[in-house]
């Protein structure tokens, strides 16, 4: 991971790697998927007088999990996890995980795509979960 001061989007300085220019982010929340570096910060630059701050950046081979908060002007501050998939030092997917699923805003319908999002896939449906102990096990 290298100087922060030379990413050109949030998202790299925040997970200290530069984005594949081919990377996806995804929001399972809203089930969206961000397509490319470019509209990765087009969305970005939507979000004007953010604030970010990141706590710890854990590397586990090509994995790279980073948790951070941010406040998006009201004052509230949303606790986030980031997950990174690296190839060659680049981000190419990054998946976020923020509160609750929300409805996306309708500006951002021509940037991104719906995300797959099936019952048994990695954001498991509301019908699908299990209890404590049962969520426990590996699948």
């Amino acid at each position: 991971m290298s100087n922060d001061a030379g990413y050109q989007t949030r998202l790299e300085r925040v997970l200290g790697v530069p984005l594949a220019e081919d990377a996806v982010r995804q929001w399972p929340q809203s089930g969206e998927l961000i397509r490319g570096s470019a509209r990765i910060a087009e969305v970005e630059s939507h979000f004007a007088g953010l604030k970010l701050g990141v706590g710890r950046r854990h590397a586990l081979g090509d994995t790279l999990v980073v948790e951070w908060s941010t406040d998006y002007g009201d004052g509230r501050v949303h606790r986030n996890v980031s997950v990174a998939e690296l190839r060659e030092g680049k981000a190419v997917r990054v998946t976020d995980y923020w509160g609750e699923p929300f409805t996306p805003p309708s500006w951002r319908e021509p940037l991104a795509e719906r995300l797959s999002m099936p019952p048994e896939g990695a954001w498991p449906a509301a019908d699908v979960l299990t209890g404590d102990r049962q969520a426990n096990r590996s699948r």
